[in-house]
Protein backbone atom coordinates (compact mmCIF):
# COMPACT_ATOMS: atom_id res chain seq x y z
CA UNK A 1 0.00 0.00 0.00
CA UNK A 2 1.77 3.29 -0.91
CA UNK A 3 0.92 7.35 -0.13
CA UNK A 4 -1.96 6.94 -2.65
CA UNK A 5 -4.62 5.29 -0.46
CA UNK A 6 -4.22 7.64 1.57
CA UNK A 7 -5.44 10.54 -0.81
CA UNK A 8 -8.15 8.29 -1.79
CA UNK A 9 -9.64 7.75 1.08
CA UNK A 10 -8.70 10.79 3.16
CA UNK A 11 -7.84 14.83 2.49
CA UNK A 12 -4.46 14.62 3.12
CA UNK A 13 -1.44 12.52 1.84
CA UNK A 14 0.20 9.81 4.47
CA UNK A 15 2.93 12.40 5.89
CA UNK A 16 -0.02 15.13 6.38
CA UNK A 17 -2.67 12.69 7.36
CA UNK A 18 -0.05 11.00 10.68
CA UNK A 19 1.15 14.99 11.45
CA UNK A 20 -2.76 15.78 11.68
CA UNK A 21 -3.69 13.11 14.19
CA UNK A 22 -0.27 13.07 15.79
CA UNK A 23 -1.14 16.72 17.07
CA UNK A 24 -4.85 15.47 18.07
CA UNK A 25 -3.21 12.89 20.71
CA UNK A 26 -0.25 12.04 23.19
CA UNK A 27 1.97 10.40 22.10
CA UNK A 28 1.35 6.84 23.75
CA UNK A 29 -2.29 7.39 22.18
CA UNK A 30 -0.42 7.66 18.93
CA UNK A 31 1.53 4.46 19.53
CA UNK A 32 -1.36 2.50 19.92
CA UNK A 33 -3.12 3.76 16.82
CA UNK A 34 -0.13 2.78 14.95
CA UNK A 35 0.12 -0.61 16.54
CA UNK A 36 -3.83 -0.99 16.23
CA UNK A 37 -3.41 0.25 12.10
CA UNK A 38 -0.62 -2.61 11.60
CA UNK A 39 -2.91 -5.07 13.36
CA UNK A 40 -5.93 -4.79 11.64
CA UNK A 41 -3.96 -4.95 8.32
CA UNK A 42 -2.50 -8.20 9.47
CA UNK A 43 -6.38 -9.07 10.57
CA UNK A 44 -7.81 -7.89 6.91
CA UNK A 45 -4.86 -9.85 4.82
CA UNK A 46 -6.31 -13.18 7.20
CA UNK A 47 -9.51 -12.80 6.54
CA UNK A 48 -9.77 -11.18 3.00
CA UNK A 49 -11.21 -7.48 4.21
CA UNK A 50 -10.45 -4.03 2.38
CA UNK A 51 -6.86 -3.99 3.46
CA UNK A 52 -6.92 0.30 2.57
CA UNK A 53 -9.65 0.28 4.51
CA UNK A 54 -8.50 -1.32 7.73
CA UNK A 55 -5.16 0.44 7.57
CA UNK A 56 -6.54 4.21 7.72
CA UNK A 57 -9.74 2.95 10.26
CA UNK A 58 -7.10 1.30 12.25
CA UNK A 59 -4.73 4.96 12.35
CA UNK A 60 -7.72 7.15 12.71
CA UNK A 61 -9.94 4.97 15.52
CA UNK A 62 -8.61 6.97 18.53
CA UNK A 63 -8.66 10.74 16.56
CA UNK A 64 -11.27 11.83 18.95
CA UNK A 65 -9.70 10.21 22.06
CA UNK A 66 -8.39 12.96 23.61
CA UNK A 67 -10.67 15.66 23.21
CA UNK A 68 -12.36 17.66 26.12
CA UNK A 69 -16.13 16.61 26.97
CA UNK A 70 -16.82 19.86 26.45
CA UNK A 71 -15.83 19.68 22.82
CA UNK A 72 -17.80 15.68 22.95
CA UNK A 73 -20.81 17.22 23.99
CA UNK A 74 -21.02 19.89 22.07
CA UNK A 75 -20.36 17.48 18.93
CA UNK A 76 -23.43 15.50 20.15
CA UNK A 77 -25.75 18.21 20.44
CA UNK A 78 -25.09 19.76 17.29
CA UNK A 79 -24.99 16.61 15.34
CA UNK A 80 -28.40 15.28 16.71
CA UNK A 81 -26.64 12.19 17.65
CA UNK A 82 -28.34 10.21 20.46
CA UNK A 83 -28.15 12.34 23.63
CA UNK A 84 -28.51 9.20 25.88
CA UNK A 85 -24.73 8.64 25.26
CA UNK A 86 -23.89 11.20 27.37
CA UNK A 87 -24.37 9.11 30.47
CA UNK A 88 -22.30 6.72 29.42
CA UNK A 89 -18.76 9.10 29.24
CA UNK A 90 -16.00 9.35 26.77
CA UNK A 91 -15.30 5.73 26.21
CA UNK A 92 -18.32 6.10 24.18
CA UNK A 93 -18.66 9.45 22.96
CA UNK A 94 -14.68 9.31 21.06
CA UNK A 95 -16.20 6.55 18.98
CA UNK A 96 -19.51 7.86 18.05
CA UNK A 97 -18.60 11.62 18.04
CA UNK A 98 -15.20 10.64 16.85
CA UNK A 99 -16.48 9.52 13.47
CA UNK A 100 -18.34 13.12 13.12
CA UNK A 101 -14.59 14.85 13.76
CA UNK A 102 -13.03 12.27 11.10
CA UNK A 103 -15.17 13.32 8.76
CA UNK A 104 -15.09 17.49 9.16
CA UNK A 105 -11.36 17.06 9.83
CA UNK A 106 -9.91 14.50 8.14
CA UNK A 107 -12.01 14.73 5.19
CA UNK A 108 -12.80 10.77 5.17
CA UNK A 109 -16.40 10.04 4.70
CA UNK A 110 -16.31 6.71 3.41
CA UNK A 111 -19.27 4.72 5.44
CA UNK A 112 -17.55 1.85 6.60
CA UNK A 113 -14.19 3.12 7.87
CA UNK A 114 -16.81 5.87 9.73
CA UNK A 115 -18.96 2.78 11.04
CA UNK A 116 -15.59 1.13 12.36
CA UNK A 117 -15.20 3.81 14.31
CA UNK A 118 -18.04 4.20 15.72
CA UNK A 119 -18.93 0.86 17.35
CA UNK A 120 -15.19 0.41 18.06
CA UNK A 121 -15.45 0.07 21.32
CA UNK A 122 -18.90 -1.37 21.47
CA UNK A 123 -19.53 -3.52 19.26
CA UNK A 124 -23.02 -3.96 17.39
CA UNK A 125 -25.41 -6.33 16.62
CA UNK A 126 -24.88 -5.71 13.06
CA UNK A 127 -21.04 -5.92 12.63
CA UNK A 128 -19.61 -5.65 9.18
CA UNK A 129 -16.20 -7.72 8.86
CA UNK A 130 -14.49 -4.20 8.68
CA UNK A 131 -16.28 -3.46 11.55
CA UNK A 132 -14.93 -6.63 13.77
CA UNK A 133 -11.31 -6.40 12.29
CA UNK A 134 -10.81 -2.61 14.21
CA UNK A 135 -13.03 -3.85 17.18
CA UNK A 136 -10.40 -7.15 17.38
CA UNK A 137 -7.11 -4.96 16.58
CA UNK A 138 -8.16 -2.00 18.99
CA UNK A 139 -8.27 -4.81 21.80
CA UNK A 140 -5.42 -7.73 21.03
CA UNK A 141 -2.35 -4.99 19.27
CA UNK A 142 1.31 -5.78 20.59
CA UNK A 143 1.04 -3.28 23.27
CA UNK A 144 -1.63 -4.82 25.11
CA UNK A 145 -0.76 -6.68 28.20
CA UNK A 146 -3.83 -8.02 30.50
CA UNK A 147 -4.83 -11.57 31.44
CA UNK A 148 -6.67 -13.22 28.47
CA UNK A 149 -4.54 -10.92 25.57
CA UNK A 150 -2.34 -14.30 24.65
CA UNK A 151 -5.81 -16.61 24.16
CA UNK A 152 -7.41 -13.84 22.03
CA UNK A 153 -4.52 -13.76 19.98
CA UNK A 154 -4.97 -17.17 19.14
CA UNK A 155 -8.41 -17.15 18.63
CA UNK A 156 -7.79 -14.43 15.83
CA UNK A 157 -5.88 -16.47 14.02
CA UNK A 158 -8.59 -18.33 13.59
CA UNK A 159 -12.35 -16.78 13.82
CA UNK A 160 -13.06 -13.27 14.67
CA UNK A 161 -16.22 -14.25 15.56
CA UNK A 162 -15.07 -15.87 18.56
CA UNK A 163 -12.53 -13.36 19.78
CA UNK A 164 -15.77 -10.36 19.25
CA UNK A 165 -17.30 -12.92 21.62
CA UNK A 166 -14.21 -13.74 24.39
CA UNK A 167 -14.19 -9.55 23.92
CA UNK A 168 -17.28 -8.43 24.95
CA UNK A 169 -17.41 -11.06 27.76
CA UNK A 170 -14.43 -10.04 29.17
CA UNK A 171 -15.93 -6.33 28.75
CA UNK A 172 -19.34 -7.24 30.62
CA UNK A 173 -17.60 -8.48 33.27
CA UNK A 174 -15.26 -5.50 33.94
CA UNK A 175 -18.41 -3.38 33.50
CA UNK A 176 -20.14 -5.27 36.04
CA UNK A 177 -17.57 -5.61 38.65
CA UNK A 178 -17.12 -1.94 38.48
CA UNK A 179 -20.59 -1.59 38.60
CA UNK A 180 -20.19 0.60 35.92
CA UNK A 181 -23.15 1.77 33.56
CA UNK A 182 -23.68 -0.51 30.47
CA UNK A 183 -24.52 1.16 27.17
CA UNK A 184 -26.98 -0.61 25.12
CA UNK A 185 -25.29 -1.26 22.04
CA UNK A 186 -22.26 -3.49 24.12
CA UNK A 187 -25.43 -5.46 25.58
CA UNK A 188 -26.81 -5.91 21.81
CA UNK A 189 -22.84 -7.31 21.25
CA UNK A 190 -23.46 -9.61 23.57
CA UNK A 191 -27.15 -10.89 22.53
CA UNK A 192 -25.43 -11.42 19.11
CA UNK A 193 -22.82 -13.00 19.93
CA UNK A 194 -22.84 -14.56 23.41
CA UNK A 195 -26.81 -15.22 23.94
CA UNK A 196 -27.99 -15.06 20.49
CA UNK A 197 -29.39 -17.65 18.48
CA UNK A 198 -26.90 -19.15 16.65
CA UNK A 199 -24.64 -19.77 19.73
CA UNK A 200 -21.17 -19.75 18.61
CA UNK A 201 -18.71 -22.82 20.51
CA UNK A 202 -16.58 -21.77 22.77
Amino acid sequence: MGNDIYVKYTAFKQDELLKKIRMSISEKRFKHSLAVQKTAVLLAKRFDCNLEKASIAGLVHDYAKERSDEEMIRIIYENNLDETIIAFGNNIWHGVAGAILIKKELGIIDAKILQAVTVHTTGSSNMSLLDKIIYVADFIEPNRNFPGVSKARKLAKVNLDKVVKYEIKRTLLRLLENEAKIYPKTMDTYNKYVAGVNQLST
